[in-house]
């Protein structure tokens, strides 16, 4: 069975009322990426920190999977998927996707500020004095700006293995995650879904790129109606 990777962006969410973090002024909800989104700004203000999150985990349970979630389902009837995404929603898992790799981390995940192996389920709130079972804060599982990536090099095996890559709503402009196309074999189609896509350098060097202008709701059908056909 051959493999299909799958890399998504928050263009796949946006469509099912997921509010993209970053604005167009630069802020994230109105605060300044680093105030809630870097350990700098934890050890700042840990309160705003985790009501930012509480927040966008709250606004998640009020949305559902859309049509570019769902259509990427159809495609483990004929083949080996495995998503790669640089969201921290759970609209793929909650689509049905069985093999997701969480780049940045999970909105619906707790870790310990102490032991980074320590990771718990959370749907509700996280709140000052939550504490891991060793006795530490709780944080959100989130990958923060100036933190390593710990599922990178998982991530990049998986495309180095990959028959066919399907790229859905993201800029490509965000490093490490936009040069995992590098590590994809180069002969290998590769499908670029964004309504505004920006051919990054790993790009240019793909021999069979094809770039569909439009949003995840309906480019995905597209290539998976494609990929099922030459199945």
């Amino acid at each position: 069975m051959k493999k299909v990777v799958v890399l998504t962006g928050a263009g796949v969410s946006a469509e099912s009322g997921i509010k993209t973090f970053r604005d167009a002024d630069g802020l994230w909800e109105g605060h300044d990426v680093m105030q809630v989104a870097s350990p700098q700004g934890w050890r700042q203000d840990r309160e705003l920190v985790l009501d930012f999150y509480n927040q966008r985990r709250r606004q998640l349970k009020e949305v559902q999977p859309n049509e570019g979630h769902l259509a990427l389902l159809d495609l483990e009837a004929k083949y080996n998927v495995q998503i790669i995404t640089q969201n921290v929603d759970d609209l793929h898992e909650r689509a049905g996707s069985k093999n997701i790799v969480h780049l940045h981390g999970e909105l619906t995940k707790a870790r310990s500020t102490l032991d980074a192996g320590l990771i718990y389920d959370c749907t509700n709130d996280i709140n000052i004095g939550d504490k891991c079972d060793k006795g530490a804060q709780l944080r959100p599982h989130i990958v923060w700006f100036g933190e390593a990536v710990p599922m990178l090099e998982t991530a990049a095996l998986i495309c180095s293995k990959a028959d066919f890559l399907i790229i859905i709503g993201t800029s490509m402009q965000v490093y490490p995650a936009a040069g995992l196309v590098g590590y994809a074999p180069s002969n290998i189609p590769i499908f670029y879904i964004d309504p505004k896509p920006t051919v990054n350098y790993e790009l240019q060097m793909v021999n069979q790129l094809t770039i569909i202008e439009e949003n995840a709701t309906t480019g995905v059908r597209k290539v998976v109606d494609r990929l099922l056909e030459l199945a």
